[in-house]
């Protein structure tokens, strides 16, 4: 059963999740053949002061 961790920064709608989850699971399934029903995606959302870009936070960055 392949799992695919994903760490993003918090702030996309649940739309943007939706069809991530569904991106990510063709990909793995196109490159190992897995059945998709055996693929988990799992999404980790970080604040934004908790995610470091060249040295500030992506809330610096304005990201």
């Amino acid at each position: 059963m392949p799992i695919a961790q994903l760490y993003i920064v918090e702030g996309r709608d649940a739309e943007k999740k939706e069809r991530l989850i569904v991106e990510v699971t063709e990909a793995i399934h196109r490159a190992i053949d897995a059945p998709t029903e055996s693929i988990r995606v799992i999404i980790t959302e970080m604040p934004k002061q908790h995610f470091g870009i060249a040295g500030q936070s992506a809330l610096k960055w304005g990201r």
